[in-house]
């Protein structure tokens, strides 16, 4: 193999270069490592020999000499807050808004973080007016989006639903679930205060904004009934099972009593029947259950369940069988009936909860808002056995 004369010559010159660059970046790293503050090495010393609080304390003192570092100003910020200091990231912030000295796009940015300190403090009112002022700025959006949640928290509904509408057209529409939950709240404070007018207007908004919103349905037939129009109340009602038959058994209760004000019990007992037949539910079962044993007995309403039963096999209508059997058994039998009831009654009231679906928070109430993860209709009217049967 023969070498070109010209590669021995060439050789020598990369080589030269490659020690020239070496020696120019080693020189650039020493003059930017000696331009910083020796405070500032010390703290990310500590932070690698795993010395948190005695990093923060370095890296306050390098922001003190050295007043330019915005970014190291940012990130210690960012590290108060995540270690729940929030007064000292609070003063960092309002440092950096506070200075002629700054970008605007770096102050903007100072104030989001500001207001974020706030709301994580509980500071609603201070966060409100630190976000209220990146309104119509290049941090509008987030602005927009801390607000709702403020609005939300402070359940000052009307604001909420300003600022929803203001929020860009893609993201009001994955609102209407929200705003229509914003204007049901309105709808039945006003209810609360016999206002039915606005209560009616309100309502009108919220199927404006989603017409399926069953929560509407059903304070619309709320409100008729207060004003003693029965049957528009049961249209309201009835309603429900066309937009998400899952929550009827919230108005089972109500659709018995404005029947029976109307004098058609028998009727309302069909009606919950065939709901009961299409929609299995164990909360519709136990409305039925109830009006079955008051009006025809124990035994009709054991045959009831146990037909339930062979159809939707659970817990809590084996708890409700029991019930029934336990009324219409012989003296001599009520004794051991009762005690499987007991311990079936033990397992029942762990798995008879509702549970949110987007964070599985279990409560035995129903909530239209989950308490934990703040979501709106995240809460079926389903008990937990209900979810553990479900395909």
């Amino acid at each position: 193999m023969e070498i070109e004369y010209w590669w021995l010559l060439a050789l020598p010159l990369f080589f030269a270069l490659g020690w020239l660059a070496a020696r120019i970046d080693i020189r650039q790293v020493v003059q930017e490592s000696r331009a910083l503050p020796r405070s500032y090495l010390s703290g990310l010393n500590f932070l690698l020999n795993e010395q948190p609080d005695k990093a923060i304390d370095a890296f306050v003192e390098a922001v003190r000499i050295d007043p330019q570092t915005v970014e190291l100003h940012f990130a210690l910020g960012s590290l108060f807050r995540r270690r729940g200091e929030t007064e000292r990231a609070i003063r960092i912030h309002q440092l950096l808004v506070d200075r002629d000295d700054i970008s605007e796009e770096h102050r903007l940015q100072a104030l989001g973080e500001l207001g974020q300190d706030f709301l994580k403090a509980g500071l609603l009112d201070r966060a409100e007016a630190a976000f209220v002022r990146l309104r119509g700025t290049r941090a509008n959006d987030l602005a927009l989006r801390n607000l709702l949640e403020i609005y939300q928290q402070e359940k000052d509904w009307a604001k909420a639903i300003e600022v929803a509408r203001a929020l860009p057209e893609h993201e009001g529409v994955m609102w209407r679930t929200e705003m229509a939950n914003f204007y049901c709240e309105l709808a039945a404070n006003a209810m609360a205060n016999s206002r039915y007018e606005d209560a009616g207007r309100y309502l009108d908004e919220a199927f404006g904004v989603n017409r399926q919103s069953v929560r509407a349905s059903i304070l619309l037939g709320d409100l008729h009934a207060a004003q003693g129009r029965d049957e528009a109340a049961l249209d309201a009602w009835k309603r429900i099972e066309n937009q998400d038959p899952v929550y009827l058994a919230l108005v089972g209760e109500r659709l018995m009593e404005a029947y029976g004000r109307l004098g058609k019990v028998e009727q309302g007992h069909q009606l919950l029947r065939a709901w009961l037949q299409a929609h299995a539910s164990l909360d519709l079962l136990d409305e039925v259950f109830h009006w079955e044993l008051e009006r025809e007995g124990p035994k009709a309403a054991y045959e009831m369940v146990r037909e339930e039963l062979r159809r939707n096999p659970t817990l809590l209508g084996l708890d409700k069988l029991l019930e029934a059997a336990a009324l219409s058994a012989p003296a001599e039998q009520r004794g051991d009936i009762d005690l499987i009831k007991q311990l079936i009654h033990g397992h029942t009231r762990r798995v008879a909860r509702y549970r949110c679906e987007t964070c599985g928070f279990k409560a035995r109430q129903f909530h239209w808002r989950c308490p934990a993860c703040g979501g709106w209709e995240t809460y079926p009217p389903r008990r937990t056995e209900e979810f553990d049967l479900a395909p």
